[in-house]
C-alpha cells in the first residue's frame, strides 16, 4: 500500500525511568548527550542541532513511553491525520501546552493494536542556538528503536502494509529490520518476536569506530553493564555496543549502516536465523540483553 504522506526521520523516543536525576546524569555523563532543559516532569536531551532525541519521564516502572518520527512536512501531517483515521486509528491530539513545552510545530499521536505502542508524527522541531557539543561520544543521530512483540505479523503488518516503512531484511518469524521510506538509512525501526511486547533497545548511531572502544572502556571504569559485543551485524553491516541504563533498558552505541536509494533499492533479504546473523564476529548477548522496558498504555494527559 503507497501511503499519502513522507517521512524525514525518527525524530526521538520518550522513555520512562524510575530515577530522573539517575538517568539524567546516566545519558548526560557516560552516553555523552546534553541537556536542552530540565524540569520535575521530564528532561530532555539532544544529539544534534534539534531540542532532543531522548525525553525521560518519572515513572514507578522503566520503559518506552512513545516514538516519535518527523514527516517532512505540515502538509504530510495533515495527510496524515486523515489517512491514519480512514485506517481505523483513533487520533491523540497534542495540546497546545504540550507543543509549546516538547519545542514541537505540530503533532499527533496513535497507538498500534494489541502492544498499545504510542507513535507520534511531527513536523518543525526547535533548532537550539548552539552546536551539539560531542563531550564523550561523537553521536550523529538517534539511530533507531527496537521492539519486541508477542504479534510480530501484526506488528509487521502495521508498520510495513498501513505506515509505510520498508523492510531492508528480514529473518522469517523472528525479526524484521525497517526504513522509514524514504529515509535512506537500513532502519528506524524493528521488530523482534518475544514473549510479550517490550522495548528492547534504543540505538546512537557514531561517526568514529574508536568511538565504540572507547565507549566500552567508559562504561567498564563506570561498573555499566555490558550485554553484547563489541560486534559486527550482519543486516546494516554496523559494528556494536550494548549496554544497560540505570533501569536495566538497554542502549546501543554503532558505527556505520546502510543506506538506501530512495528508488530502485535492493530487495529486502532473507536472513538465516543463525547466531552469526546477529555478530559476524561470534559475540553472543547476555541474558539481560534486551529484557527491561515495559510499553506504557492508555491515552496520556
Amino acid at each position: 500500500m503507497t501511503i499519502p504522506f513522507r517521512y524525514r526521520r525518527l525524530g526521538y523516543v520518550a522513555l520512562n525511568v524510575t530515577d530522573l536525576a539517575r538517568s539524567t546524569t546516566f545519558y548526560r555523563d557516560l552516553v555523552g548527550l546534553d541537556v536542552s532543559d530540565a524540569t520535575e516532569q521530564r528532561v530532555a536531551l539532544r544529539c544534534a542541532r534539534d531540542h532532543h532525541a531522548v525525553l525521560l519521564y518519572p515513572a514507578k516502572a522503566p520503559g518506552l513511553k512513545r516514538i516519535g518520527f518527523e514527516l517532512e512536512s505540515s502538509a504530510d501531517l495533515a495527510k496524515a491525520r486523515t489517512y491514519l483515521s480512514e485506517q481505523g486509528y483513533a487520533i491523540e491530539d497534542v495540546s497546545a501546552d504540550e507543543l509549546k513545552d516538547l519545542r514541537t510545530v505540530a503533532a499527533l499521536r496513535f497507538r498500534l493494536p494489541d502492544s498499545g505502542l504510542c507513535i507520534e508524527y511531527f513536523v518543525q522541531m526547535m533548532h537550539m542556538a548552539t552546536p551539539f557539543e560531542a563531550r564523550l561520544t561523537r553521536i550523529e543521530r538517534l539511530g533507531h528503536v527496537v521492539i519486541n512483540t508477542s504479534s510480530f505479523d501484526t506488528m509487521l503488518g502495521a508498520f510495513r502494509d498501513q505506515l509505510g516503512f520498508k523492510v531492508s531484511d528480514f529473518v522469517p518469524g523472528f525479526a524484521a529490520f525497517l526504513r522509514a521510506w524514504p529515509n535512506p538509512l537500513h532502519h528506524s525501526l524493528a521488530v523482534l518476536t518475544g514473549p510479550d511486547h517490550h522495548l528492547n533497545h534504543i540505538n546512537f548511531m557514531v561517526s568514529d569506530i574508536d568511538d565504540i572502544g572507547r565507549a566500552m572502556n567508559r562504561m567498564k571504569a563506570a561498573n555499566v553493564e555490558i550485554v553484547f559485543g563489541p560486534g559486527r551485524h550482519q543486516p546494516s553491516e554496523s559494528i556494536f555496543l550494548y549496554f544497560l541504563d540505570p533501569d536495566g533498558m538497554t542502549v546501543e552505541y554503532s558505527f556505520g549502516m546502510e543506506c538506501f536509494p530512495e528508488d530502485g533499492a535492493r530487495e529486502a533479504r532473507l536472513l538465516e536465523p543463525a547466531p552469526k546473523t546477529l555478530d559476524t564476529w561470534g559475540s553472543v548477548p547476555t541474558p539481560a540483553f534486551g529484557k527491561i522496558g515495559q510499553i506504557e498504555q492508555g491515552i496520556e494527559a
